[in-house]
C-alpha cells in the first residue's frame, strides 16, 4: 500500500467514477466510494457490482446530499471513517469527488506527501480573510440557523435570514472554536482526521454545524486548526469558480491549460471530455514533469474569462448577455462621428467628408422615413435594412449593430432635430461618440423651402424646441461622448478652425492644415428670414446673432496660415 488513501463522493457519472477509482488502486491507493442516497438503488447495486472485483474499492453509508446541507459533510465522516478503519496503512486521506481527475502520476502524489508525513493540505482562513463567500454571509453563516434550501426554498431562505436579523437572533459558537471557511477538497494526515472524528466534542460540534450554511466549506477547515501541527493552508486540488460561485467546468480544448496548472487533481471534469480522460488516466508517464503545484499559473487566464463574462467586449450584445441599463461595458466597439447641421449648411457636405477622410458617410441615418446608409444602400453590414420600422423597434441596437460589425472603418452620420430622438441619451452616454453641433443650422433648409411662411414659423418653433431639448442632454453631467459645438453664426464666421478640429479628433493625417472648406450654400437673405419670424413671434435664439443684411460671405473670415517669428 502506498500510505495514500482517497475518499470519493459520487452522486453522477458512475462509469467516470469507476474509471478514476481504478486508477487510483492501481497506483496502490485504497478508495472509499460514497455515493449519494439520491442515486437510485438499482443503478447503486450495478455499480458496487461493477466494482466488486477490485478489493481496494469499498463503499461507505450513503447519506442524501443537498448543495449547503450537512450531508456532504455527513459523507465525508462516514468514508473517513471507514478508510481509517480498513486500511490502518493510510497515512493521508484526499477528498475528491467522482468529477475529479489525477492530472499527475499518483506516484508524485504518493512522493509528494511521504516527503511531508505531518502537513495537512487544507484551505482554512478565517470569515474576515476571504473574499469568495457568494450571497452576502460571511460571519452570520456562523451564528443563524438554516433550515430551508437556499436553492430549491429560496423565498423561504430569505425570509428566515430577515426574521432573525430583525430579532437580533444569534447562535452561540461552541467554546474554543473560531469559524474557518475554505475549499472542501483537503488532503489530512490521519493523525488529524482521526482527532477529528475521535473527539469527545464531535456530537457538539456535529449539533452546531449542522445548522450552519455550507458546512462542507468550514467543518473541517475550522476543527482542523484544533489539531493540526502543520496546515498548508491550500488545497491540493485545483477547483476555480465564477463570479457566481460555481465552479468552473474542464473541457477537452482545456488539456494544455490543466498541464500549465502543475496541481495534482483538478475538478469539476466534464464526463464526456474523452481526450482529458485519456490524456491523463492512460499516458501520464510523459504528461507532466514533476513540479511543486502552482494553480496561479493559470489564475490570470481565469481571470480574463471573469471579466469577459461580467463585463462582456465593447459593443457587443447578445441574446444570452443583455447587461441592463448602466452596467454595459461600452456601449459601442470603436468610435465614431455625428454631424448635426453640416449637410444642411454645406452642399454635398457627405461626399466632401468622405474623400477627406476615408470614413464611411452616412446621411440621415434616424431620418423619419428610412435609414440613409452611405452611397444609398439598402442594406448594409450584418444585414441592416434601412426600413425605418425595423430600425426604430430598438435604434440603440441598430447604432450599435451597425458600429460592431464595421469594426476597423469609422462611421460617421448626420444627426438632426428632425431625425429620430430616441437615440439622443444613447448617443450622450456613449464615450466613443464624437459629436459635433452647428445649433440652429435646422432653420436653412426652411430658408430655402417653398412652405408658406405661418408653416415656416410653426416648423421652426417646434425644431428649436427639439434642438435645445437635445442639448440639454448633450451637456449633462451623465454625457461621456465628446461634444463640440458652435452657433450658426460662430460657424460660419470663421469655419477652418472648426473642421480642421474635427478632421484632428478623427485622426486624419493631413500634410499641412485645411485650405478650403466645402461648397456653402447660398445665404443671401438669410438674416432677414430670421429677422422676419421674430416678426411672426417666433425668437430663433440658437442661430447666433445673425446681421439684418446677411452679407455674410465678404464676413467669412480666412483661414490664417501659421507663420515664425524668429
Amino acid at each position: 500500500m502506498s500510505g495514500l488513501g482517497i475518499v470519493m463522493l459520487v452522486h453522477t457519472s458512475l462509469d467516470r467514477a469507476e474509471q478514476v477509482a481504478r486508477h487510483w488502486t492501481a497506483a496502490g491507493c485504497p478508495v472509499v466510494v460514497h455515493v449519494d442516497r439520491k442515486v437510485p438503488d438499482g443503478l447503486y447495486t450495478r455499480f458496487v457490482a461493477s466494482c466488486s472485483n477490485d478489493p481496494s474499492i469499498v463503499f461507505s453509508e450513503r447519506h442524501r446530499c443537498d448543495w449547503g446541507g450537512w450531508g456532504i459533510v455527513a459523507a465525508s465522516q462516514s468514508a473517513s471513517e471507514m478508510m481509517l478503519e480498513q486500511f490502518p496503512e493510510v497515512r493521508h486521506v484526499f477528498l475528491s469527488s467522482g468529477a475529479c481527475l489525477p492530472l499527475r502520476p499518483v506516484q508524485e502524489l504518493i512522493t509528494y506527501l511521504a516527503d511531508r508525513p505531518r502537513v495537512d493540505f487544507i484551505e482554512s482562513a478565517t470569515t474576515s480573510d476571504v473574499n469568495w463567500t457568494i450571497g452576502g454571509l460571511d460571519h452570520e453563516r456562523f451564528t443563524l440557523r438554516f433550515p430551508f434550501s437556499w436553492r430549491k426554498q429560496r423565498k423561504l431562505f430569505d425570509t428566515y435570514v430577515r426574521i432573525q436579523r430583525a430579532l437580533g437572533y444569534r447562535r452561540n459558537i461552541p467554546d474554543g472554536l473560531v469559524p474557518h471557511m475554505g475549499s472542501q477538497w483537503w488532503c489530512l494526515t490521519r493523525q488529524t482526521l482521526s482527532a477529528i472524528l475521535q473527539d469527545p466534542k464531535r456530537k457538539q460540534y456535529d449539533k452546531y454545524f449542522r445548522h450552519v450554511w455550507i458546512p462542507d466549506e468550514s467543518y473541517f477547515q475550522t476543527l482542523s486548526r484544533q489539531y493540526s501541527t502543520h496546515i498548508e493552508s491550500r488545497s491540493l486540488t485545483l477547483s476555480k469558480f465564477d463570479y457566481q460561485g460555481r465552479p468552473h467546468i474542464f473541457y477537452d480544448d482545456h488539456l494544455q491549460l490543466l498541464r500549465r496548472s502543475d496541481c495534482f487533481v483538478a475538478r469539476k471534469i466534464w464526463p464526456q471530455a474523452e481526450r482529458l480522460y485519456q490524456a491523463f488516466l492512460t499516458d501520464q508517464s510523459g504528461a507532466m514533469k514533476p513540479a511543486e503545484p502552482n494553480p496561479s499559473k493559470i489564475d490570470r487566464i481565469f481571470s480574463k474569462a471573469v471579466e469577459r463574462r461580467t463585463r462582456g467586449r465593447d459593443g457587443l450584445y447578445m441574446q444570452s448577455r443583455f447587461p441592463r441599463h448602466g452596467s454595459e461595458n461600452g456601449l459601442t466597439s470603436s468610435p465614431y462621428s455625428v454631424f448635426q447641421g453640416f449637410s444642411e449648411l454645406f452642399d454635398d457636405f457627405e461626399s466632401w467628408l468622405a474623400t477627406i477622410t476615408g470614413t464611411r458617410v452616412h446621411g440621415h441615418l434616424f431620418e423619419p422615413q428610412h435609414a440613409e446608409f452611405a452611397q444609398g444602400e439598402t442594406i448594409t453590414n450584418g444585414a441592416l435594412s434601412d426600413s425605418a420600422s425595423l430600425r426604430d423597434y430598438n435604434p440603440t441596437a441598430f447604432l450599435s449593430n451597425l458600429v460592431w460589425n464595421t469594426r476597423g472603418e469609422r462611421q460617421c452620420f448626420q444627426f438632426g432635430p428632425r431625425d429620430t430622438q430616441e437615440i439622443n441619451w444613447f448617443l450622450a452616454r456613449d464615450k466613443n461618440a464624437q459629436i459635433s453641433v452647428i445649433t440652429g443650422a435646422w432653420a436653412i433648409p426652411l430658408f430655402r423651402s417653398n412652405l408658406n411662411f405661418s408653416d415656416i414659423r410653426c416648423e421652426a418653433a417646434r425644431l428649436q424646441q427639439i434642438e435645445t431639448k437635445q442639448l440639454e442632454v448633450l451637456t449633462s453631467v451623465w454625457t461621456k461622448a465628446r461634444v463640440r459645438n458652435w452657433t450658426l453664426a460662430d460657424f460660419i464666421e470663421s469655419p477652418m478652425d472648426p473642421l480642421q478640429s474635427i478632421l484632428d479628433e478623427i485622426g486624419v493625417n493631413q500634410t499641412s492644415h485645411l485650405t478650403e472648406v466645402p461648397a456653402m450654400g447660398d445665404l443671401s437673405g438669410f438674416g432677414k428670414f430670421l429677422q422676419n419670424l421674430k416678426n411672426q413671434g417666433m425668437h430663433p435664439y440658437l442661430m447666433g446673432d445673425f446681421p439684418v443684411d446677411d452679407v455674410f460671405g465678404p464676413q467669412t473670415k480666412p483661414f490664417r496660415k501659421p507663420y515664425l517669428v524668429q
